[in-house]
C-alpha cells in the first residue's frame, strides 16, 4: 500500500479535490475538517475521517495518531484549511481578523507540529502548505488575509531550510483565483462580486490538486519549494 497522506480542510474545494485525486492513485488518507458529514459523504476507500478544528493542536495530533495506527506514518501532510474574509481595514470586524489569523497561521503550524518530528526521525516526508497568490503580493480589501498568507510563505521557507538536512520537503503551493467556498465566507456581497470581476476565468480545485500531487510525487531528494498556479488570464 502507498504511504499515508493527511489533508486538512478536506471537506470541500481544494482539499476535497486533492483527496479524490490521491484516492484515485491508491493512497490511504487521513481527512480532517470541521464538517465530518461532508468527509464521510465522499465515500472514498482506505480513509480515516476525523472532525478536526485546526486551531486545536490536540485534535490534529489525535487524528494523526489514529490514522497512523491503521496505515503507518504520515508521509505527506497537505495543510489546506484556510479562511478568507475580504474587507476594508477601517470597518472590518475584528473577529474576522482573529479567525483568519487563528486558522490560516496557527492552523498551519499545528499541522506541521503534529508530523514534523516524526518525519525528521524517519528522514522522509513532505509538508505542503497551501498559501495563495495573496501571500506573494498584496491586494486591496485583503490586508489581513494577505498578512496570514505572507506568514505561510515565511514559515514554510524558514522551516524548509531548518529541516532540509533531515531529508524532509516543505513546499508552498500558492493558487490564484480559484472556485472554492472561500469567497462565500466574505460577509459583503459587493466584495464577493468584485472578486470575480476582470479575471476572465478562474481555476477549478482539481487544477490545484494536480499541482499538489505533482510536487509530492517527486523523488524525496527533489524539493519543489514553491508552485504558483493561476488562471492564464489573471493578470495581477
Amino acid at each position: 500500500m502507498k504511504p499515508l497522506v493527511a489533508i486538512t480542510g478536506a471537506s470541500s474545494g481544494i482539499g476535497e479535490a486533492t483527496a479524490r485525486l490521491f484516492s484515485e492513485a491508491g493512497y490511504p488518507l487521513l481527512l480532517m475538517a470541521r464538517r465530518i458529514e461532508k468527509l464521510n459523504a465522499l465515500g472514498l476507500p482506505d480513509v480515516v475521517c476525523k472532525k478536526v478544528d485546526v486551531t486545536h493542536a490536540d485534535e490534529i495530533r489525535t487524528a494523526v495518531e489514529e490514522a497512523q495506527a491503521k496505515y503507518g506514518p504520515v508521509d505527506c501532510l497537505v495543510n489546506n484549511a484556510g479562511l478568507l474574509y475580504l474587507g476594508e481595514p477601517w470597518n472590518q470586524d475584528l473577529k474576522e481578523w482573529e479567525e483568519m489569523v487563528n486558522i490560516n497561521v496557527m492552523g498551519v503550524l499545528n499541522g506541521i507540529h503534529a508530523v514534523l518530528a516524526d518525519m525528521m526521525g524517519r528522514k522522509h516526508g513532505t509538508i505542503i502548505n497551501i498559501s495563495s497568490l495573496a501571500g506573494r503580493k498584496t491586494f486591496g480589501r485583503h490586508a489581513v488575509y494577505c498578512g496570514t498568507k505572507f506568514a505561510v510563505h515565511a514559515m514554510s521557507e524558514t522551516i524548509r531550510g531548518e529541516v532540509s538536512q533531515s531529508n524532509v520537503c516543505v513546499i508552498t503551493v500558492a493558487p490564484g483565483a480559484t472556485n472554492t467556498e472561500c469567497v462565500t465566507h466574505t460577509t459583503s456581497e459587493l466584495f464577493q462580486k468584485d472578486w470575480w470581476n476582470g479575471i476572465g476565468g478562474i481555476l477549478q480545485p482539481a487544477d490545484v490538486a494536480r499541482a499538489i500531487k505533482f510536487a509530492y510525487e517527486q523523488p524525496q531528494e527533489v524539493c519543489i519549494r514553491e508552485i504558483v498556479v493561476t488562471p492564464t488570464k489573471q493578470s495581477d
